[in-house]
């Protein structure tokens, strides 16, 4: 099968350049092993009065990268519009952030049908794609308009909200029909399923069984895909990272000190205000911990444009500065505050320089720098993760320190305790935890997709062959007759 992966965002993987977001990290192994075509924007826009330009491709591995340049007219209201000012804060149940036109609407729709052209020309026979997030809800649909009938999956990064959230985006239900034209959705866990699956039989009305919508466009298998990383090497690079000039300095900086640390772009999804907080309190309520402990926080912007993202930003700086100007001495910093992007071979170095790891969201699909923070550490010597129950990684790594972070003073126990833990604890934390991630790699998670959509295919192909009783079944399902 000839596999065509498909997301906004591609990475080269380069290992002295910053790795921006879980998405691109987690799909890079994949095409460079699977020999993938990987397709995505080139970050560039066009005239629209210009000749569609054809992609630029280049080797990956195994696989290939296809680059696009996106249309300059409707690039803002897809992007920084609809995807990001409306499906994002719905995605992340902040419907109260939702800032969006009609025109961002089309504006996202054309982008979805523009891609789908494009994709036409790496169809191959016995072609399937493989859809990666928000940005493209409506691309199955556009590519079933354009007569393919390939298996096409679709994989959800993000959270799915409860009904009544995604109410709030407009043109919820146009938009969830067209997703129903995926032969398979995928979801980071079983609440996210569930609550796509309510929407559909409850909003559309759909007939749903086993973890099936029948819709127009045919049958739509939902399954939970929770992404995972590759252990192994992330713990190569940890080891090998020692040397590394950043992770040297800040090892000599630290003066015996402990370290917590947290990675996250700057997102009001990521909970770095309570976190802060967090700390604040844990400082001003147990001072035993002043400069025993301070907080490493990377914070890289992103979608600055956009006012909520402004404003998070202003707001993280002036508490991030109140609390160091409350706590800091003239040779203690309480909180390093970068904003820029790290390797992800600097970052394991950092990650394993860090006693503990913070992984609060409010609300996240999984959070890769969860599992990546445990792969990072000392087998002889780990450090302990604080991880938000709100994170997809939550249902994997139960043998973190579990937190809500809407509770700060909770958050600034569960810190004292990390910083605190036995050597005997730690270990048997990260070993469970660690058995966790190597079986359920990112290589398994992948092969297990790509699996359930060839097996899709297989249903399909079942399908079409059915005696008419059997269709007039699916019929009367598909119209919103539920049978029993």
């Amino acid at each position: 099968m000839n596999l065509v992966v498909v997301s906004n965002r591609v990475t080269r993987g380069k290992p002295n350049e910053p790795m921006t977001g879980g998405l691109a990290a987690a799909l890079l192994p994949v095409v460079e092993h699977s020999g993938a075509i990987w397709v995505g924007s080139s970050g560039r826009v066009r005239d629209g009065h210009q000749k569609e330009p054809f992609a630029e491709i280049e080797a990956l591995g195994s696989g290939a990268i296809a680059t696009l340049d996106l249309p300059a007219a409707h690039y803002g209201g897809y992007y920084e519009g609809f995807a990001n000012s409306a499906l994002w804060p719905a995605l992340h149940s902040r419907s109260d952030l939702i800032r969006v036109s009609r025109d961002d609407y089309v504006s996202y729709r054309e982008v979805n049908a523009f891609m789908a052209r494009a994709l036409m020309r790496f169809r191959k026979p016995k072609t399937a794609f493989w859809v990666q997030d928000y940005h493209f809800l409506a691309l199955g649909a556009e590519l079933r308009d354009l007569g393919v009938d390939d298996p096409i999956g679709f994989f959800l990064h993000t959270p799915w909200p409860v009904t009544a959230v995604m109410q709030g985006v407009p043109n919820h239900r146009e938009l969830i029909n067209a997703m129903l034209a995926y032969d398979l959705l995928g979801f980071q866990t079983e609440d996210d399923r569930q609550n796509f699956l309510s929407y559909v039989g409850g909003e559309l009305g759909l007939a749903v069984e086993d973890g099936v919508a029948l819709s127009q466009h045919g049958r739509t298998r939902c399954e939970v895909f929770p992404i995972g990383i590759d252990a192994e090497k992330f713990a190569a690079y940890a080891a090998k990272s020692a040397s590394h000039p950043d992770v040297s300095r800040l090892r000599r900086s630290l003066n015996g000190e402990r370290l917590a640390i947290g990675v996250d772009r700057l997102d009001y999804s990521k909970g770095l205000v309570n976190r802060i907080s967090a700390f604040d309190r844990l400082w001003t309520e147990q001072p035993q911990f002043a400069r025993s402990i301070s907080l490493l926080q990377i914070a890289n912007p992103s979608r600055g444009a956009i006012e909520a993202y402004g404003n998070l930003q202003n707001e993280v700086a002036r508490l991030v500065s109140d609390v160091n100007g409350r706590h800091g001495e003239v040779d203690w910093t309480p909180i390093r505050y970068l904003n820029k992007g790290f390797s992800q071979a600097v970052l394991a170095g950092l990650y394993r320089t860090a006693q503990v790891g913070v992984v609060t969201p409010l609300h996240d699909g999984m959070n890769l720098v969860a599992k990546e923070y445990v792969a990072a550490q000392n087998p002889a010597d780990p450090g302990v993760l604080v991880l938000s129950k709100f994170a997809g990684a939550a249902n994997e790594l139960d043998a973190a320190l579990l937190v809500n972070p809407h509770d700060i003073d909770g958050m600034a126990r569960s810190i004292a305790i990390a910083a605190a833990m036995p050597l005997t604890e730690r270990k048997m934390r990260w070993d469970a935890m660690m058995k966790k991630l190597r079986g359920h790699t990112i290589q398994q998670w992948s092969a297990d997709f790509v699996a359930e959509l060839e097996k899709c295919r297989t249903e399909k192909a079942a399908v079409a062959t059915q005696p008419p009783q059997a269709l007039r079944w699916l019929k009367s399902a598909i119209s919103g007759v539920r049978l029993i």
